[in-house]
């Protein structure tokens, strides 16, 4: 299990293969979990799941920016992508990532990034996510969070399970819109569990509390088990649907998607869109290698198979010369 995790998390760390990519975009078949590469197509992939009964939080594909001129370029397409929400009516939200809008650059230029999307994003009423990334990103991305809470009420953040301090976490920001998720990034044992039940009972705990006590819970899984159980949780705590919502990722367990909705739950779909997949969809494989069974069929052609097939042996040449070292 943890050396899957880290082969897929070796891969989306990949330039070259990052750079491949986004060369052959949707020839390698990423159309199934990638809601396209512009603006338009994104809205009318939304128009679609907006027509089923499901809401989406929109990712403008992109993390770990160096370059100032390439935050702005982000800043503002997700300045338009909020114009298209609110020029086309859709049921949709945005999620972000920090790193994207030049938390890796300088902390005040990120926050006042953030703080033109927010803006913009509260005068048409629509919410918006902080995403939350690696532990090196984490403080400074809470610390802009609360700066930015201070004027502005449309804002959450997510909460990853599988670190110690997450329950700390949640308890601080309960009265936050909140996205409860597993977690993506290969993190460090003294800081976050390594096993997949010890991440899993967490996760179930931190769900459960803040559905008792959080403000909304957006509780983001493909695990029927574990949405059985939520499904179970509010019944006997006479929880309103109001007050919760599943979330799934564009292209992942369409018919459980629609089952769900359909029954009159909440239900909203991460939809990201743009030719920088490749490094998000290796993280997905990472945190739950399961997903691959989920979407291979319907995702991988030839030229996915070699770009992995080439990281398989990336991967093993690099282990191969760890042992060699060691020995």
């Amino acid at each position: 299990m943890n050396a899957t995790k880290d082969f897929f998390m070796m891969l989306s760390q990949n330039k070259a293969l990052n750079g491949a990519a986004k060369r052959w975009g949707l020839k390698l078949g990423a159309q199934s979990v990638v809601a396209g590469t512009t603006i338009e197509e994104m809205v009318e992939s939304i128009r679609k799941l907006n027509a089923e009964g499901i809401s989406a939080t929109i990712d403008n594909l992109g993390e770990f920016v160096f370059e100032k001129e390439e935050a702005l370029q982000a800043k503002q397409q997700i300045l338009e992508v909020i114009d298209a929400i609110h020029q086309h009516q859709l049921d949709a939200h945005i999620s972000l990532k920090p790193t994207q809008l030049g938390l890796d650059i300088d902390y005040k230029f990120c926050l006042e990034n953030l703080r033109d999307i927010v803006a913009k994003a509260h005068d048409y009423t629509i919410f918006v996510n902080f995403d939350m990334e690696d532990h090196s990103h984490l403080q400074p991305s809470f610390d802009i969070l609360e700066e930015l809470h201070q004027d502005y009420d449309n804002i959450g953040t997510v909460i990853q399970a599988y670190f110690f301090r997450a329950e700390e976490d949640l308890e601080k920001f309960k009265n936050y819109r909140l996205r409860i998720v597993k977690g993506a990034y290969k993190e460090p044992a003294e800081l976050a569990y390594q096993e997949k039940a010890e991440i899993d009972a967490n996760y179930i705990q931190l769900i459960e509390y803040h559905l008792l006590h959080g403000k909304f819970t957006s509780i983001a899984t493909h695990d029927h088990h574990v949405i059985n159980h939520v499904l179970q949780f509010v019944k006997e705590h006479n929880i309103p649907n109001s007050q919760f919502e599943f979330q799934m990722l564009y292209g992942f367990r369409k018919d459980l998607q629609l089952e769900l909705a359909k029954k009159g739950y909440n239900f909203c779909t991460y939809v990201p869109f743009g030719n920088d997949w490749y490094g998000y969809f290796m993280r997905r494989l990472a945190e739950r290698p399961q997903n691959l069974n989920l979407v291979v069929r319907q995702t991988f052609n030839k030229k996915t198979n070699a770009m992995i097939g080439m990281g398989m042996g990336m991967f093993l040449l690099g282990r191969l010369s760890k042992g060699s070292a060691k020995g």
